[in-house]
């Protein structure tokens, strides 16, 4: 199993170390885990493409400290993407720009562009700057499954990789994906749903256009079906959930508090505010995978608005069928 490394500056020394010599490491965020490499290095990135299981034209995010490393890795920072990070960093926003042809097109997907953020998790940070550049990192999972939460999430899911390290940070705080927008063009386009929402956007930019594209482009984590358990899992609208539950077969059931679920279901109620769901889905899921149960029932939040439509996108994710 990988080995799980306490927040200290030994082991964030010894991290930045591994970083610097080619491995891979897995770290906490204030989104989710990551596992990182080298942004710099395409021998270290190709690792996380193998160990992930991902496919090589899913860009990754290049994780920086500020914007003078963020400039290191992209190009074309206009009065308005200043604007923008001026606001949100470090936080869970990425933006979309020109790379810089020094940096490998492997790390981007094979894209002329690059996805870059700076993080706010106090762990991240101290990573970033022991190893003295950016880390490339997608979300710390096997491609297509639940994102983790947790460090002991991503050491179940690599328990074959001994030599991986994975810095504890605590549970992570926002517990879904940074919203990605694609500043590469005249007009910004959000290609993710996440933390920092469209309302906050609008303030800062104006109207802001939404285009998640189906198949996979320039944007990590827009793939159709992705963040998703490996049970059959739906979801359902409120009114229909006593009507999805009769006759079945068991289901774990993600519901808003206040349903009814019966017995033989396995019943895990989610908050009943955005952040305290955001925070909560991902481990909730996980649990749900694992309760012995047959399929995954996921009563639908009922708003739309604000934070629950990031939300709400990765619960669709979560229950496409391929």
């Amino acid at each position: 199993m990988a080995a799980i490394l306490s927040y200290t500056d030994e082991n964030i020394d010894l991290a930045a170390a591994q970083l610097r010599a080619g491995s891979v490491v897995a770290f906490a965020t204030e989104t989710v885990y990551g596992l990182g490499a080298d942004t710099f290095n395409p021998e270290a990135i190709a690792k996380i493409y193998e160990l992930k299981r991902r496919p090589s034209g899913n860009p990754l995010i290049a994780h920086v400290i500020d914007l003078a490393a963020a400039q290191r890795v992209s190009s074309g920072w206009s009065r308005r993407s200043l604007k923008l990070i001026s606001a949100c960093w470090p936080g869970p926003l990425t933006v979309i720009l020109p790379r810089r042809p020094e940096v490998p097109a492997s790390a981007a997907g094979g894209f002329a562009t690059i996805a870059v953020r700076s993080p706010r998790h106090p762990l991240a940070r101290s990573l970033l700057y022991a190893c003295g550049g950016a880390i490339s990192a997608p979300s710390a999972n096997r491609s297509g499954g639940v994102s983790p939460t947790t460090a002991q999430h991503v050491a179940d899911d690599y328990e074959d990789q001994q030599d991986l390290i994975v810095l504890d940070g605590g549970p992570c705080t926002l517990g879904i994906e940074s919203t990605v927008i694609d500043l590469s063009e005249s007009k910004p386009v959000v290609r993710r749903l996440g933390a920092v929402t469209i309302e906050r956007l609008s303030e800062l930019l104006g109207p802001i256009e939404v285009d998640m594209v189906v198949e996979q482009g320039v944007s990590p984590g827009s793939s159709q079906r992705h963040y998703a358990p490996t049970l059959p899992s739906t979801t359902v609208e409120s009114d229909q959930l006593a009507q999805m539950l009769e006759g079945g077969s068991v289901a774990a059931v993600l519901c808003m508090p206040g349903s009814t679920v019966p017995a033989p279901h396995v019943r895990f109620e989610m908050p009943a505010d955005a952040e305290g769901y955001a925070a909560r889905v991902y481990d909730a899921l996980r649990k749900a995978d694992h309760s012995g149960c047959e399929r995954i029932v996921i009563e639908r939040p009922g708003s739309r608005i604000g934070l629950w439509s990031a939300i709400q996108d990765r619960l669709t994710r979560a229950t496409t069928a391929l």
